[in-house]
């Protein structure tokens, strides 16, 4: 059977909740259990609690850990030893080199060249084999299948993936754990692995909670999919929120349009507005990626009315020299 009939075979039943616990034990060696934060002054602006799943002090400074080390450690022998590959932008890369590291087998990473400089050097710092591309999903995946053909190396998709999404839906599962009381849970989405592993575990633990996924509206796919009922093209994104250009999967959107109540957008100022205020009221280092959730609050896309709130930070990756507000 071929490297990709494997990939195919193991990837087709969906992530359930069971998946997401045997995920949270296999993980549970290599990964950081990440702290939830509270702002009484952010609380009093938005009208309700917030708790915000600090994931920018995850392993790699981003929840992208999560998912590749949960791929990686669920491969058996035969097939980790082929190795893994994989494209993205950064956050994803890193967290696979990570995984790969960890497990002492080799990893390859596409990575396009217009990628933070700050998530590249951190691929290249974990000891992947880094494969150049031009900007372009398209591009991404053409170089990633040259690679697959030329290496016979295991598909670990950023996020569409099975074993991908249970992994990102951890960072929920702890977050409830900790705050079994939450009314609304908002994640960014972009290729959608974190906001549909995430509901997957909210839905299962917390009878009535409302999930919520946030996205640019320069890359507005994940909406305009879960409005139309169809999957939607976003061929040239458009935002500072790097990691969410990615666009929505088959697996990904199955999930989102069954368990996610509602997809809302905020344009680019608004994500600066809401980056730079958590930089300032939390004292914490987040990417633009990151503050989408509190974007859509800054602009009333969704309104807390005295709820319990927990919102994801993805990740830290900033490059300092290029501060969108400078």
């Amino acid at each position: 059977m071929s490297n990709k009939a494997v990939y195919t075979a193991v990837a087709e039943r969906p992530t359930t909740f069971d998946d997401i616990r045997k995920a949270a034990e296999r993980i549970a060696p290599y990964v950081h259990r990440t702290p939830v934060l509270t702002s009484s002054s952010l609380d009093e602006r938005f009208g309700g609690q917030l708790f915000f799943k600090c994931e920018n002090f995850q392993r790699i400074g981003a929840f992208k850990a999560r998912g590749a080390t949960n791929a990686v450690f669920s491969l058996d022998e035969e097939r980790a030893g082929a190795g893994v590959a994989t494209h993205s932008s950064g956050n994803h890369g890193a967290a696979l080199a990570l995984a790969a590291s960890l497990r002492g087998i080799r990893s390859w990473i596409v990575v396009p060249t217009d990628a933070p400089v700050v998530k590249s050097e951190s691929v290249r710092r974990l000891g992947a084999n880094f494969v150049s591309c031009e900007p372009g999903l398209a591009n991404r995946e053409a170089a990633l299948e040259k690679v697959l053909a030329d290496t016979g190396a295991e598909m670990v998709h950023p996020y569409n993936d099975w074993r991908v999404i249970a992994g990102q839906g951890t960072a929920a599962m702890e977050l409830l754990e900790d705050q079994p009381e939450l009314d609304l849970l908002m994640t960014p989405v972009g290729g959608g692995g974190l906001l549909s592993g995430c509901a997957v575990a909210a839905k299962a633990m917390r009878r009535g909670i409302e999930v919520i996924g946030c996205e640019p509206a320069g890359a507005d796919d994940a909406q305009r999919s879960f409005r139309s009922g169809e999957l939607q093209a976003m061929p040239n994104p458009r935002t500072v929120a790097d990691g969410l250009r990615g666009a929505l999967g088959t697996r990904t959107f199955a999930v989102i349009r069954t368990l996610v109540d509602d997809i809302v957008t905020v344009s680019e100022d608004e994500i600066i507005a809401a980056m730079r205020l958590v930089w300032e009221r939390l004292k914490i280092v987040i990417e633009p990626s990151c503050a989408v959730p509190v974007a859509a609050l800054l602009s009333g896309a969704v309104r807390l009315d005295g709820r319990k709130a927990g919102i994801v930070l993805t990740g830290g990756n900033v490059d300092l020299d290029n501060l969108p507000w400078r």
